[in-house]
């Protein structure tokens, strides 16, 4: 028996010497590193019913370069939010896959038509990225009759124009001198329209009160 142990003891023994060399040689492939975490890419959420925007935005102005930068239409062309200088001006910020923009479209529609004819330009600019969402959009606006004068918004403009909120849907009414008179964000059912044309009115009275001081 004695023999016997120490056989077993022998062999454990090799055995352990031959585990370690062969681990320390080299040969042992290691487990892969787990492969890299993906971009985050930031995509606007639905923003809840919020409160008209605080005093800081009502007196705020659209930065020129903002102003002056190229939009792309969503079927062709372009235009500059400086294209209707001396114009209200209502900018919705909207997404296809927005349910609430989905809603708040046909209230913002009837305004639209109630205000065709007067110094109002109603433009819509989508979140969306145009090399993937181009026939989503077209076929949203189809279904919709979305009228307004509807371009992309860059990741710069939207950033600029949410003001660091970055949910949907957002709007903001711009006096013709470029102040901002309103900026809100989400959508209130059975409020939106009534809103959207108190801004409205509202502005076109600063926008006349300017006009005249200028003369």
């Amino acid at each position: 028996m004695g023999v016997m142990k120490k056989v077993i003891a022998l062999v454990v023994l090799v055995f352990a010497v031959t585990a370690t060399a062969y681990a320390q040689s080299g040969r042992r492939v290691a487990s892969p590193p787990p492969p890299p975490a993906p971009p985050v890419v930031e995509t606007p959420t639905e923003a809840q019913p919020e409160r008209m925007s605080p005093a800081m935005e009502e007196t705020g102005v659209l930065p020129d370069r903002l102003l002056s930068r190229e939009l792309k239409s969503l079927d062709k062309g372009s235009f500059r939010l400086s294209d209707f200088s001396g114009k209200v001006v209502v900018v919705n910020l909207w997404a296809s896959w927005c349910g609430p923009c989905r809603a708040e479209i046909p209230d913002y529609e009837k305004v639209r038509k109630e205000y065709a004819g007067k110094s109002v330009e109603f433009i819509g600019l989508t979140t969306e990225d145009p090399r993937t969402a181009s026939d989503r959009v077209q076929k949203f606006v189809r279904d919709f009759n979305f009228g307004f004068r509807l371009g992309w918004a860059d990741p710069d403009t939207a950033h600029t124009l949410m003001n660091g909120r970055n949910v949907i849907p957002q709007t903001i009414v711009i006096a013709g001198d470029g102040h901002i008179i309103s900026h809100w964000r989400g959508y209130a059912r059975g409020q939106s329209r009534d809103r959207l044309e108190q801004v409205i009115d509202r502005a076109l009275k600063d926008t006349t009160a300017s006009a005249q001081k200028a003369q």
